[in-house]
Order: C-alpha cells, then sequence, then structure tokens
C-alpha cells in the first residue's frame, strides 16, 4: 500500500502543471513589448484530466522523452502549449494582452498555493494516522 494515493498523485500533478502555466504566463509578460512575439497558451485542465486519467479509459503510452513522467504512475502527459488563438495582433504582430497574462499569473498563483496547502493538510494527516494520534 502506497501513502501517495490519488489525491496526492493528483495534486503533485496539478503543481506541476501550474508550474508550467506559470512559465508560459512569465514568459509572455516578459516578450509583451518583443515584436512578432506570438502569446503562448496551456490548456491546463484538458492536459489535468489526461494525466490523471479520470475516466480510466485511456491508456497513455510513453512517446517522447520530454513527456513528463505523471504522479508515480507510468503514464506520461505533454500538455498542449499553443499559440493563444484569442491573441489580438498589435501592430509590431505581438499578440500579448499584458492585462490578461498579469491575472492569469495571479489567479495561477493562488490556485498552486491552495494545491500546496491541501499537500500539506493531507500529509499532516498521514502523519497524524501513523502515530497512532498521540
Amino acid at each position: 500500500m502506497s501513502i501517495f494515493d490519488k489525491t496526492l498523485n493528483g495534486l503533485h500533478t496539478s503543481l506541476t502543471m501550474r508550474q508550467l502555466r506559470q512559465n508560459i504566463a512569465s514568459s509572455n509578460i516578459a516578450n509583451a513589448e518583443t515584436p512578432g512575439y506570438q502569446a503562448q497558451k496551456l490548456d491546463f485542465e484538458r492536459a489535468l484530466e489526461r494525466a490523471l486519467d479520470l475516466d480510466g479509459m485511456r491508456a497513455q503510452s510513453v512517446t517522447h522523452g520530454d513527456h513528463m513522467t505523471v504522479g508515480g504512475h507510468s503514464a506520461r502527459v505533454k500538455p498542449d502549449i499553443y499559440d493563444d488563438p484569442d491573441g489580438v495582433r498589435n501592430n509590431d504582430g505581438n499578440t500579448v494582452n499584458l492585462e490578461k497574462e498579469m491575472a492569469a499569473l495571479s489567479e495561477n498563483a493562488i490556485m498552486y498555493k491552495a494545491a500546496l496547502q491541501l499537500i500539506n493538510k493531507k500529509l499532516a494527516a498521514l502523519k497524524y494516522a501513523a502515530s497512532d494520534g498521540r
């Protein structure tokens, strides 16, 4: 029996995906003044669903060395990162919406902290159970 159940695996995967989302938003912000830069986007929810294999029906296979291992499973997921289709092209060809990216960065940071707090509570409960409540 492993102490790392589906909940901890899911939270770990969420943290990994949120870190990637943070990196993408930060990169978009850093390139807000770069002519011709195309804002990137990560399809977080779909990638997380695939990583967790929520319905148990989709078998993941390792197809590339860049795919990331998810939560101790042999499944690997490559999140979809693509040019933001909602990006509006400026005169210099840049599609970064700075306000939108800053809001996404803030929201993502809050969600990352929430997942981290849940992991801490889960581990504290396991520690308490292991000590027989003493």
